[in-house]
């Protein structure tokens, strides 16, 4: 054995410290004059990214799962084996094998039985279908996140069509609903309005140091359900479970945040089971203080990389966000961008049955909010870079209904002001039927949250000048969808391309089974956000948006198509989100946009390869 010396080990300790130090001042140095002065409009105004470069450390050994090796379970010793049962990143329950069970103190504490982790599966998988409830399936889940979290992962990857509905839309809409009561334990970080002047402070409690996606909610507009509050917590926990189940981003590094200034729910301020700030919502100079700390000690805390996606926020608070930050942070709206993206997919897939280019098309919205907007915004886009043509023209092809009519130019002055690039020409009209006669679109996109919105009529109208007319019924949870799968097919006599954002049966007409589609954001975003990270990207720009649909699209198959699906099966949701997230890494290269170098030969392989894998590791 070398003999231990003092005073070497604490002579060559300070020299270390000392190096980390100076590094330390460098990099925040090169940070500080990089950024300090980006203010324009256009993410590509970033022209020096020096210094911003490095991964993530896998601290649990995640991103290498798949291999074979001995890892021990902890960084630091514990006090028993009764807390690695109690620690969901490592527990694995009955499968601990009799070896691991002797070295880790764990004998007695487990019956005798050692399980395989598929045997594991299947028990629960059982267990999960005898609920008839499906919130009763949802918290079963919850639990199973809370107590070993390579399970969870595994059994929702493996099963991920039959669970993606459990997990998150539609029922995550009813837990958010009631949160108070089914509430355990903080699966998220909770800011509220008390700890104004030390948010920094709040976020370095989070047990997790190394964070690369943030998803964070005010719950002022929680799916088509409204305010919330501070129950709308399910909603980043849902998508980060995504982030991980189908874009294979590392659970450790995903943090949801709910950020509470309030709600103007008069029933949840009087129910005494709700968990949040019992006051109404903090508005105006108050509530922009809160987020400007929020996002500043953000990225102070855990640097220029980190992905902060903005979800459920009201629609005058979203596009604010959104404009205010979008060339100062790493910012992504999903119900804004995000949908958009899935939707454009979705079109560009339909092309392939109805024919024409999307410049062809004439498209009519019912919803003139972040959805709809966001949708819109990104066919316009799209047909101008295919055919050249300036913006302000393209966006002549989209018209929008709000809650007063069709939104034309003699409406301009009492419109906000993310619906005036879209007020054109037209004498007013009242109701959306009169609206679809008048313009006669090819396809019809519900973003309005208001159910049963596409009537027989609309339908019918539809279907008198489409052969096959393209009706996107997007609005979630289920029950506020525009119309059901059998109502679109029944009413358009089966030839419409239908697809909705809540999941609808397979419906039988005329002898021929036609299988509604979801427009699902999950085919986008967690795949984004890996093409994001393993490029290392520093900001959104538009045509990563579109390289996303690009992708999307060109996963769906000839068999998909006779089925009349325009997206591709959930089934393959990890292959497809490695081929979005290479795509986008693609275009953020393109773009000057990606800091982590050399860009890597193949960059699907890099996304299969960066991709968390729940299967259970083997312990010392």
């Amino acid at each position: 054995m070398i003999p231990f010396n003092r005073a070497n080990f604490l002579r060559q300790a300070f020299s270390v410290l000392d190096l980390c130090k100076k590094g330390e001042r460098k990099i925040s140095s090169v940070m500080e004059s990089t950024f300090k002065e980006m203010n324009g409009e256009s993410v590509l105004d970033v022209k020096d990214k020096a210094g911003v470069g490095g991964g993530v450390q896998d601290v649990y050994g995640e991103d290498k799962a798949s291999e074979d090796q001995l890892i021990t379970p902890w960084t630091v010793s514990v006090a028993s084996g009764y807390t690695l049962l109690r620690d969901p990143h490592h527990n694995k329950g009955l499968a601990f094998s009799d070896k691991e069970r002797d070295a880790h103190y764990l004998t007695g504490l487990l019956p005798p039985v050692v399980s395989t982790q598929a045997l594991q599966e299947k028990r629960l998988m059982h267990n999960l279908r005898q609920f008839k409830v499906p919130l009763q399936r949802y918290m079963a889940m919850m639990d199973l996140q809370e107590r070993n979290e390579r399970l969870f992962y595994k059994l929702l990857i493996d099963n991920v069509e039959e669970l993606l509905p459990v997990v998150y839309t539609p029922t995550v809409g009813e837990a958010c609903q009631k949160y108070g009561s089914i509430f355990r334990r903080p699966q998220g970080l909770y800011i509220s309005l008390k700890e104004k002047g030390r948010i920094l402070e709040v976020l370095k409690n989070w047990p997790e140091k190394t964070i690369q996606v943030i998803v964070v909610t005010d719950g002022e507009r929680i799916l088509g359900l409204g305010d919330l509050g501070c129950q709308g917590m399910g909603i980043p926990v849902g998508k980060l479970s995504l982030y991980t189940a189908l874009g294979g981003v590392r659970p450790s590094v995903c943090l949801p945040i709910t950020i509470d200034v309030g709600t103007n729910n008069k029933k949840l301020l009087e129910d005494e089971y709700y968990i949040g700030l019992r006051q109404n919502r903090a508005t105006g100079e108050e509530y922009a203080e809160l987020l400007e700390e929020f996002m500043s000690a953000v990225k102070q805390n855990y640097g220029e990389k980190i992905l902060v996606q903005f979800e459920d926020f009201a629609n005058h608070n979203a596009f604010e966000l959104l404009s205010k930050y979008r060339t100062t942070h790493l910012v992504f709206n999903d119900d804004i961008q995000g949908t958009a993206s899935v939707v454009l997919a979705g079109l560009v897939s339909a092309l392939k049955l109805v024919g024409g280019t999307l410049a062809d098309h004439t498209f009519l919205f019912l919803g003139a909010g972040e959805a709809g907007t966001g949708i819109a915004e990104l066919i316009a886009l799209e047909i101008s870079k295919k055919t050249n043509a300036p913006v302000e023209e393209t966006r002549k092809k989209v018209w929008l209904v709000d809650s007063k009519g069709l939104v034309v130019s003699s409406r301009k002055e009492s419109l906000q002001h993310f619906k005036k690039p879209w007020a054109h020409e037209h004498e007013p009209i009242k109701e959306l039927l009169d609206s679809v006669q008048a313009i006669k679109p090819t396809v019809l996109i519900g973003t309005s949250g208001v159910g049963r919105a596409f009537t027989k009529e609309v339908i019918e109208a539809m279907s008198s000048f489409n052969e096959k007319p393209i009706i996107l019924a997007l609005s979630n949870p289920t029950s506020q969808s525009e119309c059901t799968a059998e109502e679109a097919y029944t009413w358009s006599e089966g030839r419409a391309i239908f697809c909705s954002g809540s999941p609808f049966d397979p419906f039988e007409y005329d002898g021929k089974v036609l299988v509604p589609g979801q427009a699902n954001n999950a085919y986008i975003f967690p795949g984004f956000g890996l093409g994001l990270i393993m490029s290392g990207t520093i900001r959104v720009h538009d045509d990563l948006l579109l390289a996303a649909s690009e992708a999307l699209a060109a996963q769906v198959t000839e068999e998909n198509y006779a089925k009349g699906l325009i997206y591709p099966p959930f089934s393959n949701i990890r292959k497809i989100s490695a081929n979005i997230a290479a795509n986008v890494a693609a275009k953020s290269y393109e773009l000057g946009l990606a800091s982590r170098l050399p860009r890597p030969k193949d960059l699907v392989k890099c996304a299969q390869s960066c991709m968390y894998t729940p299967i259970y590791r083997s312990y010392r």
